[in-house]
């Protein structure tokens, strides 16, 4: 099926051609129908399957460009996610010839200009939802024209922290908008949430037996968590020839200036991408990687969600993430479309547990790999790794610990108590009270003695 089939719309089809899409991936084939229907839907897919394009599509075609007022609304929950949304809506308005005017709304920004930019009446707003609702509360932002609501990142916009912000979005919309959601996983608490906001949804995952893109190989290499830095530098410098754009992921932000910082100071160019770091820091990072002017990125997951930048070869986990989910979302960034990737993990000897459980859990095999003078060769670094009696070896040698240690105390018998409580020593000497006497008296005479040879 092509999209100009599908969306029986020829400008948008040939607006896609031009960015080399032809043809629908599953969750596009499945979510564009039930959207132009106007349908409530919840759709989840692996990351990279085309998610953003698959509710873009349809708000599209469904605005009234005669109608100078908001009509669409689509939530994300970061800054880079947000321009990314904007950024391809403006682009296929503008290929297909669209009268349609988009709006991006992000926090930290001027809240003034933008309020200024809302007179110009988008009919099409992307935005973050605490400034949303910001703008809503203050009656910039007319709720009763928006006939199309969307969630992207359901998984993370409906957690606890943005939970009552998303309600209070939700419930100031007219009853019968439309409201559609998408994510690579979702909670039950998050379905449940999002059900009860709905009007007969319709659930679709996209190829359910498929929890991770199937186009990303995945390893790991073995090292203390003191030795990283040093790891990730060595690997970096392995996959320096074949990787066109590197994005690292670490869990705690301060620590991830730090490495940056050090990895510059290594002659290796790279920013920072985290919450902490203001909106301009953050705009000339994401437009320098995007156009290769650093080929590495070194990102938080929270600032990384939702990233599509078709060059991204290769994802490393510097940290370990700490949630399975984090590892899809992470890994999802490389292999977009139909390409491939590759995603390490460096892992300390404590984490190959969580490691197995990711392997079981998303049906992958994560490989173990090492590094010999700056190449990248296959099998765990060493041979401890990869004995499987090393765990049965460990317990042998710790019971027969605890035997030595039980014979050494019971060796170790306590003294004999008098009957008054008080210890002795049977083997110890008594002291010679005679010797002792002896001392006294020869002192004695020698002194009388001097005094009669006087």
């Amino acid at each position: 099926m092509s999209f100009e089939t599908l969306l029986k719309h020829q400008a948008l089809a040939e607006a896609l051609a031009k960015q080399n899409i032809t043809e629908p991936t599953d969750i596009q084939a499945q979510v564009i129908p039930h959207l132009l229907e106007g349908r409530d839907v919840i759709g989840q897919a692996h990351t990279g399957s085309g998610k953003t394009l698959a509710y873009l599509c349809p708000i599209l075609m469904r605005i009234d460009p005669a109608a100078k007022q908001a009509q669409a609304l689509i939530l994300a929950p970061t800054h880079e996610l947000v321009m990314q949304i904007y950024r391809l809506a403006v682009q296929l308005s503008k290929d297909a010839n669209l009268d349609i005017k988009c709006m991006s709304i992000i926090g930290e920004a001027n809240i003034n200009n933008q309020i200024t930019k809302l007179k110009e009446k988008p009919q099409i707003i992307v935005g973050t939802p605490g400034r949303v609702l910001d703008l809503i509360k203050k009656k910039k932002i007319n709720c009763q024209t928006i006939r199309t609501v969307v969630i992207d990142e359901m998984d993370n916009l409906l957690d606890n922290t943005n939970q009552e912000t998303m309600q209070n979005i939700i419930k100031s919309m007219l009853r019968d908008r439309q409201l559609a959601a998408f994510s690579a996983t979702a909670s039950a608490h998050t379905l449940e949430l999002l059900k009860a906001h709905m009007h007969e949804p319709v659930e679709i995952i996209s190829k359910a037996e498929v929890k991770m893109n199937p186009n990303i190989d995945h390893f790991y290499l073995i090292g203390e968590q003191r030795d990283k830095f040093v790891l990730l530098r060595k690997l970096l410098h392995a996959l320096d020839e074949e990787a066109q754009r590197i994005l690292i992921f670490m869990n705690d932000g301060p620590e991830l200036d730090f490495i940056v910082d050090k990895l510059n100071y290594h002659k290796i160019r790279t920013y920072s991408l985290h919450g902490i770091v203001d909106k301009e820091e953050r705009q000339k990072a994401m437009d320098e990687f995007r156009r290769g002017k650093i080929k590495i990125l070194v990102s938080s997951d929270l600032a990384a969600r939702g990233l599509d930048i078709p060059d991204i070869t290769h994802v490393i986990n510097m940290d370990f993430p700490a949630e399975p989910n984090e590892y899809i979302h992470r890994a999802g960034r490389t292999a977009r479309g139909e390409r491939t990737g590759q995603c390490y993990s460096l892992v300390n000897p404590r984490e190959l547990a969580a490691l197995r459980i990711y392997q079981r859990e998303f049906e992958i095999e994560v490989k173990p790999v090492h590094l010999v003078k700056g190449k990248i060769l296959s099998g765990a670094t060493k041979e401890f790794y990869k004995d499987p009696d090393r765990k049965k070896k460990t317990t042998e040698k710790k019971t027969a610990d605890k035997k030595s240690n039980n014979k050494k105390t019971a060796d170790k018998k306590p003294a004999a108590k008098k009957a008054d409580g008080k210890k002795f020593d049977n083997n110890k000497k008594k002291p010679d009270s005679k010797k002792f006497d002896d001392k006294k008296p020869v002192a004695k005479k020698t002194v009388q003695k001097n005094k009669n040879e006087k």
